[in-house]
């Protein structure tokens, strides 16, 4: 029987192909489904940067499940049909998916999880992006962006509000909140020039920080 690293480097041309990218893997929580239960992801533009990786980050998530699997690990999903946003390894672990929005992540159920403000500062997770939880036995939380949305930069200007002691940007019009630990990294102070990072398609409360000019 070929290896698990065989297949991939067998199948290497298909994952970047014209054919579906999950043709060969199995979802974490059915190792024995049949191919035609598999779910196949659409055509992606070769010059869409953002759909490619959340591609690869979906692909990196399913071999993850496929060697826990092979390490006899079983995953018990809370949800009985349709996309898994929560599920709990024998091991222990918890994980969990929700989005991003500019300060914490939150699930399907609404509950929030509180974002490192460093981790999101340095990742410069922007509003909605996509990301997951894995709460370990000994109960630390490990963040990762696994699907982020598309992005465009503004410029704008640093506001500092002395009485809240909080700062926020004006860029296009529009007060965007910003990380006071992104701030405090670029050595920012008020009414300087500042570049955030914020999605192109949606309205969002939040800028990530690029840089401070």
């Amino acid at each position: 029987m070929n290896t698990i690293n065989d297949i991939l480097n067998q199948k290497a041309d298909d994952l970047f192909g014209d054919d579906a990218l999950f043709d060969l893997i199995p979802t974490p929580a059915a190792p024995d489904i049949k191919k035609s239960e598999i779910k196949t992801a659409p055509d992606l533009p070769v010059n869409n940067t953002e759909q490619i990786k959340i591609a690869i980050h979906r692909v990196k998530d399913q071999l993850d499940g496929i060697l826990r699997l092979l390490n006899g690990e079983v995953i018990k999903s809370n949800e009985p049909t349709g996309i898994v946003s929560a599920q709990t390894l024998e091991t222990g672990e918890k994980i969990i998916e929700g989005n991003f929005n500019g300060e914490k992540m939150i699930d399907n159920d609404g509950k929030e999880y509180g974002v490192p403000a460093n981790y999101a500062s340095k990742s410069k997770l922007v509003e909605g992006d996509l990301m997951k939880l894995t709460i370990t036995k000994n109960g630390s939380f490990i963040f990762k962006q696994i699907g982020p949305v598309e992005r465009r930069r503004v410029t704008g200007e640093l506001i500092f509000n002395a009485d809240s002691g909080q700062y926020t940007a004006i860029a296009e019009g529009k007060t965007y909140k910003v990380l006071t630990a992104s701030i405090t990294f670029f050595k920012g102070n008020h009414g300087d020039e500042v570049v955030l990072v914020v999605p192109r398609n949606n309205a969002s409360a939040w800028g990530a920080v690029d840089n401070v000019i």
